[in-house]
């Protein structure tokens, strides 16, 4: 028997830290929301606890975070720390920027499921994030 979801696929996209920088951000979110997803968008410059706030009050399926800063070593186990602490570490992480390649195997084991880096064709990511999802609104 398959799972058949009956909302679409929740993400909150979010871009922490103090990176001004917005534009791929945008882009990952307009593909999603193309792609039938609902889409969130936090804005810039979002604390780690901003971000948790928003996606368990929005009750999305998946955090996309957008990291171009760096920082990406202090914020996204800050983040995963803070849903297992809410009981949501059922929301998929995702994580998109640039992110230096040596550091990827330490992110995945914060509790991060995939990194997409800058070239990664949208339908990739699209297409992660359907077959990853781990739906919370599935019909009984």
């Amino acid at each position: 028997m398959t799972d058949q979801r009956t909302t679409p696929i929740r993400v909150l996209v979010a871009k922490p830290g103090l990176d001004g920088h917005d534009r791929g951000a945008k882009v990952i979110a307009r593909a999603l929301r193309d792609a039938g997803m609902e889409v969130i968008y936090t804005g810039l410059r979002q604390t780690p606890e901003m971000i948790v706030n928003a996606a368990i009050q929005e009750d999305v399926d998946c955090v996309g975070l957008s990291i171009l800063s760096g920082a990406h070593k202090a914020i996204v186990p800050r983040v995963t720390a803070l849903l297992k602490e809410r009981d949501a570490e059922d929301i998929l992480v995702v994580l998109g920027g640039t992110i230096p390649e040596q550091d990827a195997e330490f992110l995945k084991s914060q509790g991060v499921a995939a990194i997409f880096g800058p070239g990664t064709p949208l339908e990739s990511t699209v297409t992660f994030i359907r077959q990853n999802v781990r739906s919370r609104h599935l019909m009984a």
